[in-house]
């Protein structure tokens, strides 16, 4: 989840802005060393370290951290990295913490103090970007002009109820991209949403997708499985399969219609659009009825 700020730094401006943090409009990211280890046998790892040069300001580091649950340890690893980085590389330090969980990203906010006897020696309080302050993307439009932003808000929203939303939009949106950009979307949730009902979803989106020659996705089966036949009954199969799989109902009349087509152009059109129909009726948008037998 974290890595997408290296990947795609771009996200940066409109993350801070939902903050309600001003983020300079010329910048600078670059990854730096997220070891921030000073004793062997204890290991300790930043998820994502960038070094923010604006072109109008003082340098700072941003330390990002993806958080799925509560961690009491958490709160002295914090202080240790931010710390450390800052003696470091003698530069002032943002934490940034992404988290998919409200209750999470609320314990996240803190502020954890460390210190006794009351008096508060080091405060950590980080910046926390959940799906109570993070805008989700539902729009084609928006999705299509800020993938990464899309991609993000599909992460950071993959438990609420809009989740499923975000993944359509994106998905349409890939159809549209150059494919090195398509193809690191598609791979990126991939992982990131992993085995979850989010992924599940993504990965039957993305099966529609027919970007990826040879990659087997739904369509491209199913135009293939119907070509291997050499007859339109082969593709009318395809055409029914993916409605079935987007959950598209099919009234017993326009199944027979379907079925019993014999012109592979008909066919061949209808398995284009049953991947982006709304209604089973709208296939035969500009297919003239055939005629009745005599």
């Amino acid at each position: 989840m974290h890595r997408i700020f290296e990947e795609r730094p771009e996200i940066l401006a409109p993350v801070f802005g939902a903050l309600g943090i001003a983020f300079p409009e010329k910048a600078a990211a670059y990854a730096v060393t997220s070891d921030v280890t000073e004793t062997r046998p204890l290991v300790r790892h930043v998820d994502t370290v960038l070094r923010i040069e604006p072109s109008d300001g003082d340098d700072f580091l941003l330390a990002v951290e993806a958080q799925e649950r509560r961690d009491p340890a958490k709160s002295a690893s914090w202080a240790y990295y931010i710390a450390y980085l800052q003696s470091k590389y003698r530069l002032p330090v943002l934490l940034l913490v992404v988290c998919r969980d409200r209750a999470t990203a609320k314990w996240a906010a803190g502020p954890f103090d460390c210190g006794a006897r009351g008096w508060t020696v080091q405060r950590t309080h980080p910046l926390v970007v959940g799906p109570d302050n993070l805008p989700a993307v539902t729009d084609r439009r928006t999705a299509a002009e800020k993938p990464a932003m899309t991609a993000f808000s599909a992460l950071t929203h993959a438990n609420s109820a809009v989740g499923d939303a975000i993944l359509d939009v994106l998905g349409h949106a890939l159809a549209g991209m150059e494919q090195s950009a398509a193809q690191y979307f598609s791979q990126f949730l991939d992982t990131a949403l992993g085995t979850s009902p989010a992924g599940e979803k993504w990965r039957n989106i993305v099966s529609f997708v027919n970007y990826f020659p040879g990659r087997g996705t739904l369509l491209e089966r199913t135009f293939n499985e119907g070509e291997a036949k050499g007859e339109a009954r082969g593709e009318a199969k395809g055409v029914l399969s993916v409605l079935k799989v987007r959950g598209i109902p099919v009234p017993d009349d326009i199944r027979e219609r379907i079925t019993s087509c014999t012109d592979p152009v008909h066919v061949s059109g209808w398995l284009d659009r049953a991947e982006t129909v709304e209604r089973a009726e709208d296939l035969f948008i500009d297919t003239p009825e055939a005629p009745e037998a005599v």
